[in-house]
């Protein structure tokens, strides 16, 4: 077994923003450069050096918003990893992986039966798997689930850091939808994540899909994208969307029934639209996650023999399928990338939390 480097450097976060509750104080979480020694590989894990780790909107939930991790603090965040194997398993040396951001246990009942993504063991980069994380020079992994990347082309391997989860969680909701060539797809909210289901759905055959968002930027550019009708939702009620979808379906003679839906902003008013637009045999996938309470009656669902479903990350064995879309370019991840030296994670963590997303989302690139 190869040795690696006897060092590693990682971004950790120290302890994360709360509240207090009686006096509302809030104090500011801490991220801070620390060295640490390299662990010992166990048999059946290899040491990959980081190129790139997207910054993704979960792991603002564990900074800022009192979301809890599986590992408590100290604990180097980032699920978002592509990099090289650089000791390890000889089988692997050398070879330049997207590392899943869930991995499975292998052995459980929902492994056996095709729902490891949400294994109730799983080691998840960033939260349980002890300390590590993305943000950092290396990390070690199990060998099992990685993903070779083979043949990139001028595809720099940081950038690829995305298909990690942004473009691969989206790929399992669409699997959990059962889509078919010719659905009608609704997609509510074209971030970091959205932008690549639109593109997903329609590779996969998606006959009409509509893309819902607030910043017609967003909207304008899905259009080249795969969305066939946009609607900027920004400052409108959620029975005027609806209308402008029913609007483009009968203008369109498109059905009333049988749409998949597919809910990823994770907030409130994007949740609430999800919901009026959910039809007759129609499907809802809520991909964003967010924490407030939404009202539903539960019984239309029966009326309309309709379905709702929560989708978790996505199987290591999937992972494949969306590379060879992204490296074949029928999935392109390049204008919604771009990449920022790792050493500026609080400022970039900070902006998105003030800012929201930006229309490209962040890689960071190790920089020590």
């Amino acid at each position: 077994m190869a040795q690696g480097p006897d060092k590693m450097i990682t971004w950790q976060m120290k302890t994360p923003t709360s509240r207090d509750p009686k006096t509302g104080h809030v104090s500011a979480g801490m991220i801070e450069l620390q060295e640490l020694p390299m662990p010992d590989l166990q048999p059946g894990e290899v040491l990959v050096q980081i190129a790139g780790c997207g910054v993704c909107h979960t792991d603002l939930g564990y900074f800022f918003d009192g979301v809890p991790t599986v590992s408590e603090p100290p604990l180097t965040l980032g699920h978002e990893i592509a990099g090289t194997v650089v000791a390890g398993e000889e089988l692997w040396l050398g070879k330049e992986v997207l590392v899943p951001a869930v991995m499975p246990c292998r052995r459980c009942f929902l492994c056996k039966t095709r729902r490891g993504n949400r294994c109730l063991h799983q080691k998840m980069p960033g939260n349980s798997l002890e300390i590590y994380g993305g943000f950092a020079s290396h990390i070690p992994v199990p060998s099992l689930d990685l993903c070779e990347i083979k043949n990139r082309g001028d595809i720099p391997l940081s950038h690829l850091a995305v298909v990690a989860d942004a473009a691969t969680t989206p790929f399992q909701a669409l699997k959990r939808a059962e889509l078919e060539p010719g659905d009608c797809v609704v997609v509510i909210g074209i971030g970091g994540v959205g932008q690549y289901l639109v593109q997903e759905a329609k590779a996969l055959g998606a006959g009409t899909i509509i893309a819902i968002d607030i910043v017609q930027e967003r909207l304008d550019e899905m259009l080249h994208f795969g969305a066939d009708f946009e609607i900027n939702a920004a400052g409108k009620e959620i029975g005027d969307v609806a209308d402008e979808v029913k609007v483009i379906r009968k203008r369109n003679d498109l059905p009333n029934y049988g749409w998949k839906i597919f809910e990823v902003t994770g907030t409130k008013p994007g949740q609430e639209t999800a919901l009026k637009l959910l039809g007759f045999t129609g499907k809802l996938l809520i991909v964003g996650y967010g924490g407030q309470r939404v009202e539903y009656h539960l019984s239309r669902l029966m009326a309309l023999d309709a379905e709702i479903i929560g989708t978790w990350g996505c199987l290591p064995e999937y992972y494949p399928a969306v590379l060879e879309m992204v490296l074949s370019k029928r999935v392109v991840i390049d204008p919604f990338v771009q990449t920022r030296p790792m050493s500026t994670i609080q400022e970039t963590f900070a902006e998105i939390h003030e800012q929201g997303a930006p229309l490209k989302r962040i890689v960071l690139v190790p920089d020590f």
